[in-house]
C-alpha cells in the first residue's frame, strides 16, 4: 500500500480527520457552549441514572468520560451526544440483577462486563456491515418500549422518593404492592423533598428550558441537608464518592456469566443501535450531511469497549442531551470532548461536594427526566395512520410492563414480523381500467373515470410474489377471471410492482396459466423487471407460455391482443358483436 492509500485508510477509519483540518474559531465557539451546556446538564442526570442500576453515582460520571473522548474519533454524526441513558439502565438492572445481588462487587463487575460485551458485539456488527438489523425495531415497538420503560424507572424510584426500602424489581405491580404494605414506614420529610424537587424542575422547565435546573436543584438539596442536618433524621444521602479519574481495570468473568448475559447484551445492542441511527439520521437530514450507520456502530462499539476498561457502564445516544446540544449550537463531535473535560474536572475537584446530595432529589430528577420521554401524541399518530401499528405499540407496552423488558421487546419484534408476514400474504390486488386520452391504466375502485377494456381483465399486483402469498394471488386471479363469466378472453397481469419471484410463486403462475388455458383464456404479463423475467426464463415458464405473452407495458399488451383478435376468424368467439371495432375504439380512446 502506498502513502496515499495509507492516508485514505486512516481517514476512512478516523472520521475526525475529515472535518478537523477545516475546524474554525466559530466551530469551536459553538462546540464550547454546547459542550459546557450539556456537561452541566449531564452531571446530575448521569449520577441519578447510576442510581437506577444500583451502583455508585460516580460510575455515571465515569460513563461520561472515556466514551465521550473515543466516540468523536469515529462517528459520522456531527450533532450526536452520547452517555449513559435511563432506558438502557433499566435493561442493565434487569439483566445484571438476575446474575448477582445489587450492591455487591460481583454486581458491579457484571454491569461493567456488559459494556465490554456490548462493545465487542457492536464492533463485530460494524465489521460485518449489519446495519440492516436496526430495522428489527419498528416505530410501534420503539414507542411501546420508550413508553413503558419510563414508568418502570419512575416506579423503581418510589422507595427513594418516599424513604421506604422497597428493594429492586422491574415489575410495577410488585413495587406498588410493597409500597402499599409498607406505607406505615413512609418518611414524610423525604417525600416532601422529593415532591419539591419534581415541582421545581417542572416549573423551571416551563419558564426557562435551558436553565441548568437539575444542577441548581442538587445545590438546593445539599444546602437543605447541611443546613437542617437532614441526614441525621432519616434522609439518605449519596455519601462518599471517590475523587480522581477512573483506573484502568481488566474484567474478571466466567463463560457462564457471558452466556447468561447474552439476552441482555442482544437487547442492549439493538436498542442502542436503533437510538444512535435514528438520532443520527434526524440531524443528518436536518443539516444535510451523510451518515454511515456502520461507522456509527463502530464508533459506539469502540466507546463501549474502551470505556469498559475505565469502569464505564454501557453508553448510547441521548435524545434529550442531543437536542440540548443542538439548541446550544454544536457544530462538530468535539462538543462531546468538551463535555468529557468538564466531567473530568468534576471528578478531580468537586466530588466531595456531592456527599450531602439527598437521594429523594436524585429520585425527583430521574422521575421527571424519564417521564418526559413518553409522547402520547405518537400513539394517536400510530392509530390514525396505521391501526395495526397502534395495536403493536400497545401490545409491546403491555408486554414490557407485565412480562419484562427483554421479553417485551422481543414479543414486540415478533408481533411486528407477524403483521408484516400477514400483510405480505394478503397483498393489494387491483383491477385496472383504461384512462381515456392516455396509455394509462388505473385502479377502477379509486378512479371512477377508468373503464375496463371489453374481453380483457387487467390486474396489478402491488407486492413481491413469494411463497407466503402465492396461493392468495393465484385464487384472486382465477376468481376475477371467472367473475365475469365467458366474456373474459385474456388476463393481463401488470407486474411493474413485482420485485421478487420465488419457486413457489412460479408454480402458482404455472397452475394459473394451465387453468386459464383450459377455459380458453390467455394469460399475459406486462412491465416485468429484468430479474423477474430472468427467473421466469430459468424456470421454463416463459418458454412454455411463449414470448408473445410478455409485453413492455399494459398498453402494448392490450394493443397486441386487440390486433390479434381482429385478425382472427370471428367465428372463434361466438356470441360477440363488433369485435372488429374493439381495436379502433381503443386506439381512438388512447388518442
Amino acid at each position: 500500500m502506498d502513502l496515499t492509500g495509507v492516508v485514505y485508510w486512516i481517514k476512512n477509519k478516523f472520521t475526525i480527520l475529515r472535518w478537523l483540518p477545516d475546524y474554525s474559531k466559530s466551530d469551536f465557539r459553538g462546540d464550547l457552549i454546547s459542550g459546557l451546556t450539556v456537561g452541566v446538564m449531564e452531571i446530575p442526570l448521569v449520577m441519578a441514572y447510576a442510581v437506577i442500576v444500583g451502583i455508585s453515582p460516580v460510575y455515571g460520571l465515569y460513563g461520561s468520560l472515556i466514551p465521550l473522548l473515543i466516540f468523536p474519533l469515529f462517528t459520522t454524526s456531527r450533532h450526536l451526544s452520547i452517555g449513559i441513558v435511563a432506558t438502557d439502565m433499566i435493561i442493565i438492572a434487569a439483566g445484571a440483577s438476575a446474575i448477582a445481588e445489587p450492591g455487591t462487587a460481583k454486581y458491579l463487575n457484571v454491569v461493567l462486563l456488559l459494556s465490554l460485551l456490548v462493545g465487542i458485539v457492536q464492533l463485530g456488527m460494524a465489521f460485518a456491515r449489519l446495519g440492516l438489523l436496526v430495522n428489527l425495531l419498528s416505530k410501534p415497538v420503539i414507542f411501546g418500549f420508550t413508553a413503558a420503560a419510563p414508568l418502570i424507572i419512575s416506579f423503581s424510584q418510589l422507595g427513594n422518593l418516599s424513604g421506604i426500602d422497597l428493594g429492586r424489581s422491574q415489575y410495577i405491580f410488585i413495587v406498588l404492592g410493597k409500597f402499599i404494605t409498607r406505607l406505615n414506614e413512609l418518611n414524610l420529610t423525604a417525600l416532601g423533598i422529593g415532591l419539591f424537587g419534581i415541582a421545581f424542575i417542572l416549573i423551571i422547565r416551563r419558564i426557562r428550558p435551558l436553565f441548568p435546573k437539575s444542577l441548581v436543584l442538587l445545590g438546593i438539596g445539599i444546602a437543605l441537608v447541611i443546613g437542617l442536618d437532614l441526614h441525621m433524621h432519616g434522609i439518605r444521602v449519596i455519601g462518599d464518592i471517590p475523587s480522581g479519574l477512573p483506573d484502568f481495570r481488566i474484567h474478571e468473568f466466567s463463560l457462564e456469566d457471558v452466556r447468561r448475559l447474552l439476552p441482555t447484551v442482544i437487547t442492549l445492542v439493538i436498542v442502542q443501535l436503533m437510538t444512535v441511527v435514528s438520532l443520527g439520521k434526524t440531524f443528518a437530514t436536518k443539516y444535510r450531511y451523510p451518515l454511515n450507520p456502520n461507522r456509527e456502530f463502530f464508533a459506539l462499539g469502540a466507546a463501549n469497549l474502551l470505556g469498559s476498561f475505565f469502569q464505564s457502564p454501557p453508553v448510547s445516544g441521548s435524545f434529550s442531551r442531543s437536542a440540548v446540544s443542538d439548541e446550544a449550537g454544536t457544530r462538530t463531535p468535539l462538543s462531546n470532548v468538551i463535555c468529557a473535560c468538564l466531567i473530568g474536572l468534576t471528578l478531580l475537584f468537586l466530588t466531595p461536594l456531592f456527599y450531602f446530595i439527598p437521594i429523594p432529589i436524585l429520585a425527583a430528577i430521574i422521575i421527571v427526566s424519564t417521564l418526559s420521554i413518553i409522547n402520547i401524541r405518537e400513539l394517536f399518530y400510530l392509530f390514525r395512520t396505521k391501526q395495526e401499528d397502534g395495536y403493536i405499540a400497545i401490545f409491546t407496552f403491555s408486554s414490557v410492563l407485565l412480562i419484562g423488558i427483554q421479553e417485551g421487546i422481543l414479543l414486540g419484534i415478533g408481533a411486528s414480523l407477524i403483521v408484516v408476514l400477514y400483510r405480505s400474504s394478503r397483498p393489494n390486488m387491483a383491477v385496472l381500467g383504461h384512462i381515456g386520452g392516455s396509455q394509462t391504466f388505473r385502479d377502477i375502485a379509486r378512479n371512477p373515470e377508468a373503464h375496463q377494456v371489453e374481453g380483457i381483465l387487467i390486474l396489478r399486483l402491488d407486492a413481491s410474489f413469494s411463497f407466503n402469498n402465492a396461493d392468495y394471488i393465484k385464487d384472486f386471479i382465477i376468481h376475477k377471471a371467472t367473475e365475469r363469466g365467458n366474456r373474459i378472453h385474456a388476463v393481463i397481469v401488470d407486474g411493474a410492482s413485482i420485485n421478487d419471484l420465488d419457486t413457489t410463486a412460479i408454480e402458482s403462475l404455472r397452475s394459473v396459466a394451465e387453468t386459464l388455458e383450459d377455459w380458453d383464456i390467455e394469460l399475459h404479463f406486462s412491465g416485468l423487471k429484468g430479474p423477474i423475467r430472468d427467473v421466469m426464463l430459468r424456470s421454463g415458464l416463459a418458454r412454455k407460455m411463449g414470448g408473445t405473452h410478455f409485453h413492455m407495458s399494459t398498453h402494448h399488451a392490450v394493443q397486441y391482443l386487440l390486433e390479434k383478435w381482429e385478425s382472427e376468424d370471428p367465428s372463434k368467439k361466438e356470441g360477440e358483436e363488433g369485435r372488429e371495432d374493439r381495436l379502433k375504439n381503443y386506439m381512438e380512446d388512447v388518442e
